[in-house]
């Protein structure tokens, strides 16, 4: 049982005001801890030795990240460690990319074998684990929802039972990251365009247009960067790849206008992570499959951070009807746990257009990534792990819903998101990024996306003793920042 905090009044406006004690799920009364006010963890003054490895670094990388003045090491589970020894309890896991935590023994144990075996043979010769994954993502697909199958079904909704005894059904190809992921789908998107848009037996070159939506992220590659509508990644490095066409989330009735005779594809996250944690409707992505298939174009799904489990269910789109479902799914982040594997999981009738030598891959697909990737997805979808994640999500969502009325003039609104994926909306960038840095110097990292939101990804492994350590951490925060804001 938790221990209870000290009691303090906070300085709210008065019809706001009550006492904050420390979390019960047995009391109603909003309350927050105050466990943490004390920083122990200041990055503000580094030592002399972090300060000159830092220095040295410095002069043979480039800057592109802007990162606090200490040195990871090692971590275990939900916590990371650096080089003077301090702990931090990880809640950005690795930007939702380490789904079984740090240093899991059983990633261990099947990363080192497979070195000793074989790392890397190219995709001119077959390896045995691209092929076993292939077959997993695809039976799991099939077993727990997505892509056309409600869950435990033996065939997609839209099927001809003739075809399906000569084909699963669905298709994979394995890339690096999700980045080059989004760039095949798109690829694929632009071919069938081609193939489906013809004219006395040639492609009629007027099916190109792409659909992506605003605030949205989907790489800094050329491609995906052209999908990604968000000014401070796109303007550096215009002018972009041309027929790509913005539209906005949840706006239904715009995408009569926005999708036309030629789209050949549209992109979208069922919920966008960088850009705040903002959710599709179910209502408009049903809206957004009918009107694909009204002008034949493919609906492609952004699942790199919001899939594979993070959302309670295999898919973030797998909880949904079949009519909501896309022809093409795009996943990475969590599949090898850290290990740099991505992939494109596709309906037949995009498989059947792209033909030998339309695409490839050094790297993609390796023996080593899969394997890894094989086992993390395997223990992915035992029949324990997805409604634990659900669990979890409920443990760390009554706390940050209790926050907007305590906290009035920090926060603008309640938490959005589902499952280990969730984000809580601040009233500016300023606030939200004082919230990190005060976490951050108690030991707690997380991470800010969108409009100033605060974004939490943990592991999926992470355990309710942990949540409830970063809410308090974070509670304490939040008392520490309306002070200041008051300028108490």
């Amino acid at each position: 049982m938790l221990h209870l905090a000290k009691r303090i009044r906070l300085s709210l406006p008065v019809q706001h005001r009550h006492w904050a004690v420390q979390y019960s799920t047995a009391s109603p009364v909003v309350k927050a801890s105050t466990a943490y006010l004390s920083a122990t963890h200041l990055d503000d003054a580094p030592s002399p030795a972090v300060l000159a490895r830092l220095a040295k670094y410095d002069s043979v990388s480039l800057a592109t990240y802007a990162r606090p003045p200490f040195i990871l090491t090692r971590g275990k589970a939900c916590s990371v460690w650096d080089t003077d020894g301090r702990e931090y309890l990880d809640f950005s896991g690795g930007i939702a990319v380490n789904a079984l935590g740090h240093s899991d023994e059983g990633v261990q144990a099947v990363l080192a074998d497979q070195a000793g075996l074989l790392v890397h043979n190219s995709n001119l010769w077959h390896n045995e684990w691209a092929g076993e994954l292939a077959l997993l993502l695809v039976q799991s697909t099939k077993d727990l929802g997505g892509m056309g199958f409600a869950a435990q079904s033996a065939a997609p909704v839209d099927a001809d039972p003739a075809a399906a005894v000569a084909s699963s059904g669905l298709k994979v190809f394995f890339s690096n990251s999700g980045t080059e992921a989004n760039e095949g789908a798109l690829k694929f998107a632009r071919k069938w365009g081609k193939s489906t848009d013809m004219v006395n037996g040639e492609p009629n070159n007027a099916k190109v247009e792409i659909v992506s939506f605003k605030d949205g992220f989907h790489g800094r590659s050329m491609g995906a960067l052209s999908a990604t509508w968000q000014v401070k990644y796109q303007a550096p490095f215009a002018p972009l790849v041309p027929d790509f066409v913005q539209a906005d989330l949840n706006d239904i009735e715009a995408l009569q206008t926005k999708i036309t005779e030629k789209t050949c594809g549209v992109i979208v996250e069922p919920i966008q992570g960088e850009g705040g944690i903002l959710e599709a409707s179910e209502p408009f992505l049903r809206a957004l499959r009918k009107r694909c298939d009204e002008v034949g174009a493919l609906l492609i799904f952004d699942e790199i951070q919001c899939g594979l489990g993070r959302t309670g269910s295999l898919w973030a789109h797998g909880s949904l009807p079949v009519d909501c479902h896309p022809d093409i799914l795009t996943m990475a982040k969590p599949l090898a746990n850290g290990v740099p594997v991505g992939a494109i999981l596709m309906k037949d009738k995009v498989a059947n257009i792209i033909k030998i030598g339309d695409h490839g891959t050094t790297f993609g697909g390796g023996p080593l990534q899969t394997r890894v990737a094989h086992h993390v997805l395997s223990r992915l979808v035992e029949p324990s792990f997805l409604p634990n994640v659900s669990t979890l999500s409920h443990a760390l969502l009554s706390r940050l819903q209790a926050l907007p009325s305590l906290f009035p003039r920090l926060i603008s609104g309640p938490p959005r998101g589902r499952g280990l994926i969730l984000g809580l909306p601040f009233l500016n960038d300023h606030l939200a990024a004082r919230v990190q840095k005060l976490a951050r110097e108690r030991g707690v990292l997380l991470l800010t996306c969108g409009k100033a939101t605060i974004r939490f990804v943990p592991s999926l492994t992470v355990t309710e003793a942990e949540i409830a350590k970063c809410a308090d951490v974070l509670e304490s925060c939040l008392v520490v920042l309306n002070s200041e804001v008051e300028g108490i």
